[in-house]
């Protein structure tokens, strides 16, 4: 909508003010504000008017008077909606039927009108908040309000999936121990092969349940602490180098060669030395596990002017494109079977993900069915 220049500026900016007003917090709450102080713009303010005020108001806003007609909308409407034109149909511009409703019921004289949702689908997919206030008590205007809800309703879908994940994790090991537990206790009372083959599945489940209890409790301590900026100084070199003589046993287990390929020299980042260990023995482990059939997984270091690129790399049976964007989510697994036969919780690339990005730091995955797939952690150089 163009709100530049014209006859009514002045009339548009005095309904602002009186929309602004409505919008303010009531300092008759304990705001500690003085209202006789508060109605005095002082000299400071002078030279603003509404319209400017109200185009610092992040949500978006769009006022129309009692024929539906839209009168103003500042700049966060806009760019959400797209171009208002002074004196066309507010009905025109918000077509879905709640909206309808609610404009309806506000024109037809229901000032109390609830707030509803209200999904936008283009150009990008929003959830509002969407109330709608009378300007004042007899400007004859109303305020149309758009609170974005979409950050908190995503974070409140990963949350339910989070904890339908866990339970499920959770579930299955402990179904099967209480079935194994039912069958000690009747079929096999008497059966020594059997009790021992029982308690042996048994002693796995509870394995894997406490690994994912691990799991579970590391992430929580990392989105604890997730804005704070580990600063110690940290040799890369040598913790790499430590994580790859820790997994030397597993890799001879596995028949993996783990090669090295670091430079003569400490390598040093800010970071948390703990913290940088358990992601390199996440990623170092997996290449084991997951590229085994490679036979070979090399671990290189390599120096630029934008950082330390750590790079873990395997040759074995790759990753399918579309599953790379997803794979440090929770519990997801490109192969479920072959995740849960080598002892995996679903959880350690979602706790790598975590623990670089408090350190600043990216991971970037790279890999062809068939060929392998390399893992790099990317630390930008310090300013």
């Amino acid at each position: 909508m163009d709100n530049t220049g014209g006859r009514g500026d002045g009339r548009r900016q005095r309904w602002l003010g009186r929309l602004l007003a409505a919008l303010a917090p009531d300092t008759k709450r304990g705001s500690g504000v003085d209202r006789r102080a508060a109605s005095d713009p002082g000299p400071s303010l002078g030279h603003i008017s509404a319209i400017d005020l109200a185009e610092v108001v992040p949500d978006p806003i769009v006022v129309f008077d009692r024929s539906g007609s839209v009168v103003h909308a500042n700049q966060a409407a806009v760019a959400a909606f797209g171009v208002f034109r002074e004196g066309s149909s507010v009905h025109f511009k918000f077509r879905a039927p709640e909206m309808q409703a609610l404009i309806a019921a506000v024109l037809g004289g229901d000032a109390g009108t609830t707030p509803i949702d209200y999904a936008e689908r283009v150009p990008v997919d929003r959830l509002y908040r969407v109330a709608v206030r009378p300007v004042g008590p007899k400007s004859g205007l109303f305020a149309m309000t758009f609170r974005d809800q979409s950050e908190a309703r995503r974070i409140d879908r990963m949350r339910a999936d989070f904890i339908a994940n866990a339970s499920h994790e959770l579930r299955t090991p402990l179904a099967s121990i209480s079935g194994f537990i039912e069958t000690l206790r009747g079929p096999a009372r008497n059966d020594a092969k059997a009790r021992e083959r029982f308690l042996g599945i048994m002693e796995d489940q509870t394995g894997r349940m406490a690994r994912l209890i691990d799991d579970l409790l590391s992430l929580s301590r990392l989105e604890m602490k997730s804005h704070h900026r580990a600063s110690d100084q940290v040799n890369l070199v040598a913790v790499v180098g430590g994580v790859v003589d820790t997994l030397g046993h597993l890799s001879s287990e596995l028949g993996v060669a783990i090669e090295r390929d670091f430079p003569d020299h400490a390598v040093i980042v800010a970071g948390d030395r703990d913290e940088l260990i358990q992601v390199f023995v996440n990623l170092l482990e997996n290449a084991c596990k997951y590229g085994q059939s490679g036979k070979r997984v090399v671990v290189s270091i390599e120096e630029a002017a934008d950082g330390v690129d750590v790079t873990v790399r395997d040759f074995g049976p790759g990753i399918p494109k579309d599953d790379i964007p997803r794979i440090t989510e929770r519990f997801y697994r490109v192969d479920i079977e072959a995740s849960r036969a080598q002892k995996g919780t679903g959880l350690g690339l979602a706790i790598v993900k975590h623990i670089l990005t408090r350190h600043g730091a990216r991971l970037t995955v790279h890999s062809e069915l068939g060929e392998g797939a390399a893992f790099i952690v990317h630390f930008p150089a310090e300013r």
